[in-house]
């Protein structure tokens, strides 16, 4: 086989190198002169792509995209007559990105630049040998690892070669610069599905205390709250495998090396040690750097999705305590990247379902000392002496407007958060309950109003509007600042409800008719909640008259049967809204699972530099889901055509747990990507015009896993609503027409369902009544 000749050109010796395939696998030319050159047709269908050897030596060859990557390595050592063994040498592209069997035939029909480097065990034993060192190239060290550690055959070296042992020492003994180097390379190895199984309690602490630092430097908290994340997600009901989505609360005991064995319970019993770590990240939310800011709301979230049973109570109490969610609703206003629109989404639907919690959770004061301490809290700023009622038993909780003196009764529909708002709304002006309490006592019993009974009953209209109807995902496409704010408004709809009872003139028998006043009142009140200013929330309240509500409360009533209003009918109808959201659910994912075209996009920041963009070869992209759920698969094209079934066109694939937030709007179609012409354009950040219709799949690190453009609206809702209700976190809802769809089905059902009642005119009750329980146990059921 004849040898490369050399020639000159820019100071480097050139030749052209064939490799025709299996049957001819190294075909060279010498400066366009044939040599045994390839056929015609392989000539025509290989591209030729320029390879660097470390020495400067410049080769263009044609690579068969068929052979095996260590074939082409070990061709190119033979024909350049490199004497060293080929398996020490690797290729790399410009980005040095290392080539491998799964992208080497993309690299190749993109006529990429290569690179014949070193191969990723030489890389990682001189990296190994390096840190091991400490001297003074420990920078640049920690700059190639972070770089090359995402690579599994780097990483497989490295870690073999006891290289996380030496990371872990880097990170416990330095501080500045290098510590951010450091951790950000233990955040890109933690990309990985395994290698990092032993990381200690030790560890996790040193993380948590740089977090806790605020003294720490900003490139050095973004990588640390990435890790601490990470964590929190890799607990064993999170790991692969059949247990996914099943019922089971216990998953099975993971494998030796499984690195999903940490999670929430391991992650905060290390940051309990730490009491301000909590508080200083909820500070970073307001950080002048949006990156922090969202890597701080990303933990949070994280935090609050995986929060265990033992600790959930802990831990919510203790973000109402730093009072995340007015961090929160200042990012509302005041964020400048989308990002940050998904993860606010987000957190609001986790509030939702630790609020739905709460609801659900029982009041229990002779088991649960914080209930007791909050309803002691409630009686003794009413200023009212317990009285005996004639009968054995003490009137106590009746004077506040309980219809029982059984006080997990009165709480059993609206639970803990029934109880934290009628604290909350004595906390805000405890001279004011007071006063309202004693008013209404001096009163003619008949003509009193049941506060504690009106705050329960604003409490489930608050839960009606805002649909906490179950621990499923929150419809809800854009912020809800009121909702967050929900103590405050349950505050104001009380005090409407009591003086709308004043000012009618009610009694005991008009409740009900109080009650649809408020439902009336909510619903204007809390209108267009992400546009309204909360001054007009409190005017709409507090100033609005009597006869206006009614007259328009009675034009409701002519609108509406008065049926929708009764309890029976709200519980069915929270039964079918859950129904119906599942619905949608599995609607969504089996079109992610049937596939769909999208257009390639260019993701847009807001610190987008003056740069030279070029358009794509391969405009058009094909995605879908695997039947596992666990892999979106995909390929890229400069045509559509027609995809078989499976997954066989589907080369290559992203890990759906690598996705953490689907950011949309946040893309741009490539300049002329429709006409598919060849060149470079110039752009400034202000020319680059996101597309509604995009999506970008984000990974916890920031970088961008997927860019696309959908075709049409539909498609959009389908895959974005899709991907997020794939997520074990719950995402929220990104698009309108899914919330139409569950609130559409859910009007639907129940208008089916009180056919039957309403075609008998059959009565619905307002509310079941149990009857007395039986004396004693000497009964026994009949069979019937």
């Amino acid at each position: 086989m004849a040898s490369p000749g050399p020639s000159t050109d820019g100071g480097n010796r050139k030749a052209n190198q064939g490799f025709a395939g299996p049957s001819n696998p190294a075909s060279p030319t010498t400066n366009g002169t044939n040599s045994g050159a390839p056929s015609k047709s392989t000539t025509g269908l290989t591209p030729t792509n320029t390879v660097t050897t470390k020495e400067g030596l410049t080769v263009r060859a044609r690579i068969e995209p068929t052979l095996p990557v260590d074939d082409v390595v070990r061709l190119l050592c033979i024909n350049l007559k490199i004497k060293d063994p080929p398996g020490m040498f690797a290729l790399r592209d410009d980005n040095d990105e290392l080539v491998t069997n799964d992208n080497l035939r993309k690299k190749i029909i993109a006529k990429a630049n290569l690179k014949l480097v070193n191969a990723p065990a030489i890389e990682a034993a001189d990296i190994v040998e390096r840190l091991a060192a400490r001297d003074s190239r420990l920078g640049y060290t920690l700059t190639s690892l972070r770089k090359f550690i995402r690579e599994e055959q780097f990483a497989k070296e490295f870690l073999s070669r006891d290289g996380l042992r030496e990371l872990i020492y880097v990170i416990n003994s330095s501080h500045g610069n290098t510590l951010a180097y450091a951790l950000t390379a233990m955040q890109n190895l933690m990309e990985l599905d395994h290698g990092w199984s032993n990381l200690d309690d030790a560890f996790i602490l040193r993380v948590v205390q740089i977090l806790s630092s605020e003294q720490s430097l900003i490139n050095v908290c973004r990588p640390a709250t990435a890790i601490l994340k990470k964590l929190v997600e890799a607990d064993p009901a999170s790991a692969p495998g059949p247990h996914v989505g099943s019922s089971s609360k216990q998953p099975p005991p993971q494998p030796p090396g499984s690195v999903y064995q940490y999670g929430f319970e391991v992650v905060y019993h290390q940051m309990r040690k730490e009491s301000r770590l909590l508080e200083t990240v909820v500070n970073r939310l307001g950080s002048a750097d949006t990156t922090m800011a969202l890597y701080s709301m990303m933990l949070i979230n994280s935090l609050m999705a995986r929060a265990s049973d033992a600790r959930w109570v802990e831990f919510f109490d203790e973000l109402q305590r730093l009072n995340v969610h007015k961090a929160v609703i200042g990012l509302m206003s005041s964020h400048t990247i989308e990002d940050l629109t998904s993860c606010i989404l987000d957190y609001q639907a986790n509030v939702m379902r630790m609020t739905h919690r709460r609801k659900t959770t029982l009041v229990d004061p002779d088991m649960e000392p914080g209930h007791a301490e909050a309803l002691q809290y409630i009686w003794s700023n009413s200023k009212l002496k317990e009285e005996p009622d004639g009968h054995g038993g003490l009137f106590k909780w009746r004077k506040l407007g309980f219809d029982t003196e059984d006080i997990m009764q009165e709480f059993h529909e609206v639970g803990v958060w029934g109880l934290d708002c009628l604290r909350n709304f004595v906390a805000r002006d405890p001279d004011y309950f007071s006063k309202v309490v004693q008013e209404q006592v001096s009163r003619p019993e008949e003509r009193r109003c049941p506060i504690a009974k009106a705050s329960n009953e604003v409490v489930e209209l608050l839960s009606e509007h805002w649909s906490i109807f179950g621990p499923g995902y929150s419809t809800s496409t854009t912020f809800q600042p009121f909702f967050l704010n929900c103590f405050r408004v349950h505050a104001l709809a009380t005090q409407f409800f009591l003086r709308m009872w004043n000012e009618s003139g009610a009694s005991r028998g008009d409740f009900p008719r109080v009650v649809a006043l408020a439902r009336s009142q909510v619903k204007v009140a809390l209108r267009k909640e992400n546009a309204r200013p909360w001054h007009e929330v409190e005017q709409d309240f507090l100033e609005c008259e009597y006869q206006a509500v009614r007259d328009r409360q009675m034009q409701e009533l002519e609108a509406e049967d008065d049926i929708m209003s009764k309890v029976p009918i709200r519980n069915l109808k929270a039964k079918l809204y859950k129904e119906s959201f599942e619905f949608v659910r599995q609607q969504r994912i089996h079109c992610l699972l049937q596939g769909a075209w999208f257009m390639n996009a260019l993701p847009v920041a807001t610190n987008v530099p003056r740069e030279t963009i070029r358009r794509p070869n391969r405009p058009w992209r094909f995605m879908r889901l695997d039947n596992g759920l666990r892999y979106l698969n995909f390929v890229d094209s400069a045509v559509k055509f027609a995809v078989r079934n499976g997954l066989e066109d589907l080369p290559d694939r992203i890990d759906i747990s690598a996705i953490s937030e689907i950011a949309v709007g946040t893309c741009a179609p490539y300049p002329n990507a429709l006409r598919g012409e060849q060149g470079e354009v110039t752009l400034n950040p202000s020319q680059l015009q996101a597309s509604p219709l995009s999506f970008a799949l984000l990974s916890a690190t920031g970088g961008t896993l997927a860019a696309q453009i959908a075709p049409d609206h539909s498609r959009w809702a389908d895959w974005t609503d899709g991907l997020n209700m794939l997520r074990r976190d719950g995402g929220h809802v990104a698009s309108q027409e899914t919330e139409m769809f569950v609130q559409a089905l859910t009007e639907i059902g129940l208008k089916v369902r009180l056919l039957n009642l309403s075609g008998d005119m059959a009565d619905i009750p307002s509310g079941i009544v149990a009857g007395a329980p039986p004396a004693n146990s000497d009964f026994f059921f009949s069979d019937l």
